[in-house]
């Protein structure tokens, strides 16, 4: 599916917008959700034309959800998880510690009917500023954890390669998680025959994913950040030695994300249902996803803006 025509793109006032959520309580209900660079949360309104600056983190926010009650749960690369109350601003850190040490890469999230917040831990070596790094040595530290109402936390997953998105299917009988690196979507059984069984929701995506998120048309939605690069993947399988020289040259003579727009939707069985492809739209860089009642809303690691598909 090409959709150039109809994409829309909103700037916002800050770098990197880098995911986005769709509020679903009272007057935040159908407002867009997103952080930038500079750790503010900004709240776009239902027709676009207004944007508020509610909360900062102090930090750098990814992953945004929203919780039972309204506030925003965020992911933040620098604080970890912080909890954000729209209305007043409040910022309220979770958790930041794990196993006694700190986070270096908190990243996205998703939560259960239960409680449990799911979410990711991109590297155990290297935070944001570096993720080039992480993503090019192929550390495979990426993370998926659990953290129960109790405020307990647990490492479900470990050795990932650049955990990143995480959702939940529709009746989180799995739990999902994006490896950017590796190109997947790894599936972790929670309930049935299966449950505690490790697989694959997709294990050979078309390019590297960031978050993922599911919709409320119940698909499990994956950025494509950028497209497949033989080169940098034959880096990747290179001895270590070759893997931290090409971190450390000059950064314009470094492997970069290729230009694109790109978003996928997969059921809970992993058939592909959408793939939006969108051509020479402005906007690139796909890190974000949400789909609801039939638009797809964008954010970018890279753009100050968000960006909307209508499907």
């Amino acid at each position: 599916m090409s959709a150039a025509s109809s994409l829309s793109v909103i700037p916002v006032p800050g770098p990197g917008a880098e995911d986005v959520v769709v509020g679903t309580h009272g007057r935040d209900e159908g407002a867009v959700f997103t952080g930038t660079a500079d750790g503010s949360i900004f709240r776009i309104g239902h027709d676009a034309r207004r944007i508020d600056r509610v909360a900062h983190t102090g930090g750098r926010p990814l992953g945004i959800e929203i919780d039972p009650d309204g506030r925003l749960l965020v992911c933040d690369a620098h604080r970890g998880i912080l909890r954000i109350d729209p209305a007043t601003g409040g910022v309220e850190p979770v958790l930041h510690r794990v196993q006694g040490r700190p986070m270096v890469f908190c990243n996205n999230a998703a939560i259960a009917s239960s409680g449990d917040v799911w979410f990711s831990d991109s590297s155990t070596r290297f935070g944001i500023e570096q993720w080039k790094d992480d993503f090019v040595q192929d550390t495979r530290t990426g993370r998926l954890l659990r953290l129960g109402p109790d405020g307990e936390v647990e490492v479900v997953l470990d050795g990932l390669a650049f955990a990143n998105g995480v959702a939940l299917s529709r009746d989180e009988a799995f739990v999902a998680v994006a490896e950017t690196a590796a190109r997947t979507v790894v599936r972790l059984w929670l309930a049935g025959e299966r449950a505690g069984q490790r697989d694959y929701l997709v294990p050979d995506l078309p390019g590297y994913p960031d978050n993922i998120a599911r919709g409320s048309d119940g698909l499990i939605w994956v950025t494509i950040a950028s497209p497949r690069d033989p080169l940098l993947e034959r880096i990747q399988h290179g001895p270590p030695w070759l893997r931290r020289q090409v971190t450390r040259i000059p950064e314009r003579l470094q492997p970069k994300p290729k230009r694109t727009v790109r978003v996928q939707a997969y059921d809970d069985q992993g058939w592909l249902v959408h793939d939006c492809d969108v051509r020479d739209a402005g906007y690139h860089m796909v890190t974000g996803v949400r789909e609801h009642e039939g638009r797809v809303w964008m954010g970018s690691l890279e753009e100050p803006a968000v960006a909307v598909l209508n499907l």
